[in-house]
């Protein structure tokens, strides 16, 4: 009880500023998951140095990151995993349950519904949507039901979508990402190659497998050249 409540007092969190970048996010989230293997291996407390020093990170970056938010650690004994694990969740908005829905049932859309990964984070797969007619009514194989794409606002309203993943041939992403915005979705995660525009006031983030792998493709050819 002594150590939380040092904790507390230690904790003073700071507004948090209207522009975080988004490589800091990134890097709050990469804490986490080492936070999250320190809790689950039974570690109770870590230094910013012995932290990055496990997981290769940088010391004095932790500390900048963390500093935004509050002040996390206690003097002469670093961080208490479990507290600052749940500040991160709290600041990531991961403390509680986010609703996503996949646009697409296709491979690639019904592989990212059923993979547990994103529950065991807090996000639920709540919905599949598809403009096929064999694919409306089915349930993806961990139970995810394929709703058609033309009661997306509906099914949004009701069950209080928060994030959508575009996973959609490329010449259909646009048409759709409108449709997930005109049903008041304002966070987005893209699959689809290609370029997609969205109003200010939505989020969309784009992860393209083909540029990853075409990096990997040149790693491996300077790795040729000059063998």
């Amino acid at each position: 009880m002594v150590a939380l409540n040092l904790v507390n007092q230690a904790n003073k969190r700071r507004q948090v500023p209207d522009q975080v970048s988004e490589l800091t996010t990134n890097r709050l989230s990469v804490y986490l998951r080492c936070l999250n293997t320190l809790d689950a291996s039974g570690v109770q407390t870590i230094s910013s140095q012995a932290l990055a020093e496990q997981f290769h990170l940088n010391a004095a970056q932790i500390r900048k990151d963390l500093a935004y938010f509050g002040e996390f650690g206690v003097r002469g004994v670093g961080y208490y995993v479990k507290e600052l694990r749940r500040h991160l969740r709290q600041i990531l908005g991961l403390d509680r349950r986010l609703r996503v829905a996949i646009m697409g049932a296709g491979n690639l859309g019904l592989a990212l519904a059923d993979y547990p990964g994103f529950r065991q984070e807090g996000f639920e797969i709540a919905a599949l949507f598809d403009a096929a007619d064999e694919k409306i009514g089915h349930e993806s194989r961990s139970g995810v039901p394929i709703h058609d794409i033309k009661e997306l606002r509906r099914v949004s309203r009701k069950d209080r979508l928060d994030i959508a993943v575009i996973a959609v041939p490329a010449p259909r992403a646009q048409p759709v990402v409108d449709l997930v915005v005109a049903a008041g979705i304002k966070a987005i995660l893209n699959f689809s190659p290609g370029t997609l525009t969205v109003p200010s006031d939505v989020k969309l983030k784009s992860v393209d497998l083909t540029v990853s792998l075409e990096s990997l493709s040149f790693y491996l050819a300077q790795g040729s050249a000059h063998a």
